[in-house]
C-alpha cells in the first residue's frame, strides 16, 4: 500500500512537470517553424518609395519619364558597386529598381528582370535568381490573363527566360512565336525561331527533338536553293545523328554533306567527312563501303597534302582490317601510316602505329618484330613523355613469350 502511494506521487509529479513544460515545447516548436519560413520575395512586397506618389492613380507621362531616368541611374550605380566587388550592395539597389519598374510598362519590367537575372545567374546568386524568376512568371500570368501575348511581349519574355537559363519557359514562348509566324507566313521569323528552338533542345542534349527542327530548316534551305545554309544544317544534322547513335540517318546526311562540299568547291572538307561516313558504315556492319570511304578519304587527303587527314583515314582503314582478322592487310596499312605520320611530324600517331604493328607481330608470334616495333614506340613515348611504362611492359611481355616459345636445346652427351 505504501509502495502504491509513493508511485502515485511520483507519477503525479511527472505529469505536472510535463504539463508545465508543454507550452514551452510548443513555443520552441513555433519559433522553429517560424525560423524555417521562407523569406518573402522582395519583388512582391508593397512599394513605398519617394519616387512614387502616394495617390492611387497611374503615373503621368512626366512622372514616368522622371522615374525611368532615375531607374536608369540606379542601374548604373548598381553596376558600379558590382564592378567594385560589392555584390550585396549592388543587388540591394537592383531590387529597388526592379520593384519600381513595375510602375512602367510590362516590357520595361521584363527587360530589367532579364538583365538583372542574368547577372544573378553569372554570380551564382541562387535565391536572387529564384526571386526574379518567380516575378517573371507572375508578370507572364498577369499579361496572359489580359489578352494573348503580343509579339513584342513574346520577344521580351523569350529573351528574359534565356537570360535566366530557364529552358522550359523559353521553349514555351518560342513555340508561341513560331506558331504566330507560321500563321502569318513570316518565313524569316520562322527560320530565326526554329534555329533558337534547335539550340535550346541541343543545350539539354535532346537530339530527338532537335533533329526534326533542323530537318525542317534543311528543307527550307533546299527550297530556297541556299547551298550555304544547306551545308550548315547538314553539318548540324550529321552531329545530331552521330551523337544520337543513329548511323543509318547519319550516313545519309553525311553523304549529302560531302556532295554539298563538292558543289561548293570545298574540297578540303571532304576527306574528314569521308572518314566519318566510313565509321558509320562500319557501325552498320558494311565493311566494304567503310573501306571504300576510308580509301577515298586517304587518296584525296594525300593529293591535297592534308597529312593529318590522310593519317586518320589510314588508321581507320587499318583498324577495319584488324577487326575482320585481316592482319596482313592491316600490317601493310600501318606501315604506310608510319610514312604519313612522319610527314606530319605526328609523334603521337607514330607511337600508336608502332603499337599496332607490335600487336600484330605478337599475334603472329613474330616476337623479334614485335619487340622492334615496341622499342620504336618506346622511343617516341619518351620523346613526348607519355605512356612509357606501357611500352616497357609490352617489350617485357614479348621477351617472355619469346623465351617460353623457343625450344630448349638438348644437352651435350658426355
Amino acid at each position: 500500500m505504501g509502495y502504491s502511494t509513493s508511485l502515485q506521487k511520483k507519477l503525479g509529479l511527472t505529469i505536472a512537470i510535463v504539463t508545465f513544460l508543454m507550452p514551452t515545447v510548443q513555443h520552441w516548436g513555433n519559433l522553429k517553424a517560424f525560423a524555417q519560413m521562407p523569406e518573402p520575395n522582395p519583388l512582391e512586397l508593397p512599394i513605398k518609395d519617394p519616387l512614387i506618389p502616394e495617390l492611387n492613380r497611374p503615373l503621368s507621362p512626366f512622372e514616368m519619364r522622371r522615374l525611368r531616368e532615375a531607374l536608369d541611374a540606379s542601374n548604373q550605380q548598381a553596376q558600379a558597386e558590382l564592378d567594385q566587388g560589392n555584390d550585396d550592395e549592388a543587388f540591394k539597389i537592383w531590387y529597388r529598381e526592379l520593384r519600381l519598374r513595375q510602375y512602367l510598362t510590362p516590357i520595361e519590367e521584363i527587360q530589367a528582370l532579364g538583365r538583372v537575372g542574368e547577372i544573378a545567374w553569372t554570380k551564382t546568386r541562387t535565391q536572387d535568381l529564384k526571386n526574379i524568376y518567380t516575378r517573371l512568371l507572375v508578370v507572364q500570368q498577369q499579361s496572359e490573363k489580359k489578352a494573348p501575348l503580343t509579339p513584342e511581349l513574346l520577344d521580351a519574355f523569350a529573351t528574359a527566360y534565356q537570360q535566366l537559363r530557364k529552358i522550359d519557359e523559353s521553349l514555351y514562348i518560342h513555340e508561341k512565336i513560331l506558331a504566330n509566324a507560321r500563321q502569318k507566313g513570316d518565313l524569316p521569323t520562322q527560320i530565326k525561331t526554329l534555329n533558337t528552338l534547335g539550340e535550346l533542345h541541343l543545350s539539354r542534349f535532346d537530339y530527338g527533338k532537335a533533329a526534326p527542327i533542323y530537318e525542317e530548316l534543311l528543307d527550307i534551305a533546299q527550297s530556297q536553293q541556299d547551298s550555304y545554309q544547306e551545308g550548315i544544317y547538314l553539318k548540324k544534322l550529321a552531329e545530331i545523328y552521330t551523337e544520337a547513335l543513329q548511323p543509318q540517318n547519319a550516313v545519309k546526311i553525311k553523304e549529302d554533306l560531302a556532295n554539298n562540299y563538292l558543289r561548293n568547291q570545298q574540297i578540303q572538307s571532304i576527306p574528314d567527312i569521308k572518314v566519318l561516313i566510313g565509321l558509320d558504315y562500319d557501325a552498320l556492319n558494311q565493311p566494304e563501303k567503310a573501306s571504300q570511304n576510308f580509301q577515298e578519304a586517304f587518296s584525296l587527303a594525300w593529293s591535297l597534302q592534308q597529312y593529318g587527314a590522310a593519317g586518320r583515314a589510314l588508321a581507320q582503314l587499318g583498324d577495319l582490317y584488324r577487326k575482320y582478322k585481316q592482319d596482313d592487310y592491316a600490317l601493310q596499312i600501318y606501315q604506310e601510316l608510319i610514312k604519313v605520320e612522319q610527314r606530319s611530324y605526328n609523334y603521337y600517331g607514330l607511337m600508336n602505329a608502332y603499337d599496332k604493328i607490335g600487336e600484330i607481330y605478337l599475334t603472329k608470334k613474330n616476337y623479334s618484330g614485335a619487340i622492334a616495333a615496341f622499342q620504336q614506340g618506346l622511343e617516341l613515348a619518351r620523346a613526348i613523355n607519355y605512356n612509357e611504362n606501357y611500352f616497357l611492359a609490352k617489350i617485357d611481355q614479348a621477351n617472355q613469350q619469346m623465351s617460353t616459345s623457343e625450344p630448349v636445346p638438348n644437352p651435350k652427351q658426355p
